[in-house]
Formats: structure tokens, sequence, C-alpha cells
């Protein structure tokens, strides 16, 4: 890990032509789709594919890396690109788990497949552990989805989408029911993103009229609420980790652009740059103190999801509360710039005001602040009393 270089994959130029575009595809609310073809040429889809699946092999940690370098040029380019990494992340964490259900998730990235999340619903506080859509079993042994989900990032472009749905009809129901739905005329994508920030990600709500994951498609039917199998932990580590990377490579930009500001801005009061202004010296100062704490917190974590390092009952909160402060810190930076850099910030053309818009969606991702505080009370006082 201490050996790998991310400039190999994304070139400085490559990063450049994306901080170019994002502020164009945030002005006019368009998908990124140059973004796509160039992270495609790259291999980036397939970074976490095993190199025998046609992939480049890299492990979370790598990719951790990898899209908090991507977060810094174009967000909402790595905020989407993460939904597709997500579904190679989990399909990497079975498989070195001696689990290999999610080997065409594998070799369908190395050829091209762009797969997408869906499985946020709109008041469902469950999230992984419950599904407001039916899963209704088909006669070849596959599911029919009905139902709607939000955020569903890559809407344009994804080829899969992984989805879950509650089967309350089998003899062993309930059982909440993962699977791949193909694009389809029963799955429709509204036109409703229209949104303050990650405007590129074009995470639309997405309706399910029935859409038929075939059987070979159908990976997981677990019983609701919380439960170890495998592909609850896949799906919350690599989630939780990737979603802290690009909130964290906002962070970094956000900074790097408050100490371009203070160098270059000039006091008519004392003739001197700002960054020899004490205020602002201690106010960039406290922007890097917060920073600097989350890249090792985010490596560490991925390592040990890459290393099967086992720490019980206490992963969820881990990688909850990494994310929690991966967010709340990446605002907290955000912020800090903009003050240093003063009233140019505020102008909608500036990149710091397209991220202080960016970062904001970092709260409503899952775990959302309450969940996370929820998680970390039970874990050190126990659970609430009956």
């Amino acid at each position: 890990m201490t050996d790998f270089d991310p400039t190999g994959i994304l070139p400085d130029d490559l990063l450049d032509r994306f901080r170019e575009r994002a502020a164009v595809h945030d002005r006019d609310n368009t998908f990124p789709e140059d973004d796509l073809r160039d992270l495609q040429a790259a291999g980036y889809l397939a970074i976490l594919v095993p190199t025998d699946r046609g992939g480049l092999g890299l492990g979370l940690a790598e990719a951790s890396v990898l899209q908090q370098r991507l977060a810094t040029a174009a967000p909402a380019t790595a905020l989407a690109i993460n939904m597709h990494l997500v579904w190679t992340g989990v399909a990497k964490v079975l498989r070195d788990r001696g689990i290999d259900d999610l080997a065409f998730v594998q070799e369908g990235a190395a050829a091209g497949e762009v797969f997408a999340f869906g499985i946020s619903e709109a008041g469902n506080d469950l999230v992984l552990f419950g599904s407001d859509t039916d899963a209704a079993p088909t006669p070849e042994g596959g599911y029919a989805y009905t139902g709607t989900k939000i955020f569903t990032s890559l809407s344009p472009v994804w080829t899969q989408l992984g989805v879950h749905g509650l089967d309350t009809t089998s003899a062993d129901a309930p059982k909440l029911v993962y699977g791949f739905l193909p694009r389809t005329d029963a799955v429709v994508s509204r036109e409703d993103w229209n949104t303050l920030g990650m405007r590129g990600t074009q995470s639309r709500t997405t309706e399910l009229h029935g859409a038929v994951a075939p059987a070979d498609r159908i990976v997981r039917r677990v019983s609701p609420g919380p439960q170890p199998d495998p592909i609850v932990f896949g799906i919350f580590s690599v989630f939780e980790i990737l979603i802290a990377s690009v909130y964290t490579g906002i962070a970094r930009r956000a900074l790097d652009l408050a100490v371009a500001a203070a160098s270059g801005r000039r006091s008519k009061k004392t003739g001197k740059a700002y960054s020899q202004d004490p205020d602002i010296r201690w106010r960039v100062a406290d922007m890097a103190l917060a920073y600097d704490a989350l890249p090792p917190q985010v490596a560490a974590l991925a390592a040990d999801v890459d290393g099967q390092v086992d720490h019980g009952s206490r992963w969820f909160g881990l990688l909850s509360g990494v994310k929690h402060r991966a967010v709340v810190m990446a605002k907290q930076v955000v912020d800090d710039a903009i003050l240093v850099a003063g009233g140019s910030a505020y102008f909608a053309s500036n990149e710091l005001s397209r991220l202080y818009r960016d970062v904001l969606a970092g709260m409503f991702h899952p775990s959302d602040p309450e969940s996370a505080h929820s998680t970390l009370a039970s874990a050190w006082l126990g659970p609430i009393e009956p």
C-alpha cells in the first residue's frame, strides 16, 4: 500500500480535464459522459476486479486513495463512480472470503458493464435491513421487483442495477432478496435530479414496475433485520469507506485552494500576503489538523477489510464512525476555506462555491448522523432497555 502511486491511473492532466468539466456539468445539470469514457479507458471501473478476471487487481485501500484523488478534481464524478465500485468491492470482499457469488459483477465490470446501486428508498431508515420494494418470485427462479428507489447514481448510463426487495410470499418468507436488474422498459428513470450540489451524479429516482432479475442474478436471500450474512458486511464496509474517501478528497481540495488563496491575496493594511496574517494562519492550521486525521483512519480500515481483520461487533461502529467523521470534517474544512478565500468564493463560478454545495450531500448518505451516533452509543453503552 505504501508504494502505491495513484498518478499512474489518474495522472495530473486527466484530473485537470475532469476539473474543467466539473464546473460545466454542475452548471448544466448533466452527467459527465466524457469523464466516464476516460475512466473506462484507464481501466478504472475494474480497479477492484482481480487480474485473473481482467481487472487491475487493486485492494480497497488503493481504491480509497484513488477516489480521494478523483474527488479533488470532480466530486460528482467520484461519487457517481463510487456506486459502481461498491458492487465490485462487495464482489472482492466476498471472493476474498471464499464466496464467489458475484463473479458476474467482476467479469461484467472488466467487460465494460456499469453497475449502479439501487438500495435507498424514501423513508426507509432500515436501509440494508428492510425494504418497501416487493420482490415476487417468478416461475423461472428469478424475482420481479416493484417499488421505487431513490438517489440512483449513474442513472443515464448504468447497465446493471443492484437492488434489494422483500419477498413476502415464499414458504420461508419474509426474505430480503438481493438481485441485479438489466435495463428494460420495466425500469423507469425519472427526470427529477435538480439538486443543490453533486449535480453531475444524476442520481435520479428509479421506478421498478415488475422488473425481473433472472435466477442467475439473484445473489442473496436473507432474513430482514441485522444479521451476519457476508453481503451485509460487504456492502456496508465498502460503501462507508468509499464515501469517506470522496469527502476526504473534497476536504483536501478545499485546503489546497485555501492555501493558494492565502498566498495569492495581499492585505492593503500590512502590504503582506494573507498567508502572513496570524488569524488566517490559525484558520488554515485548524483545517489541516482536521483533515490530517482522516486519510490514515480511512487507510487503516480499508487495509483491515482487505486483510480480513476480525473486528467482530466493533466493525459497524468503526465504519459508520469514519464515514461520519469524514463528512463532518469535510464540511468544516470547506466552510473555513471559503472564509480564507474571501468574497470571491461567494460567486457561483468559484470552485469553492461548488465544493460548498457538493460537500453538503455527505450528511445524507448512510450512515447519517443519527444512525452513526445510535450505533456507537449501543457499542459503548449497550442497547436501550425495553
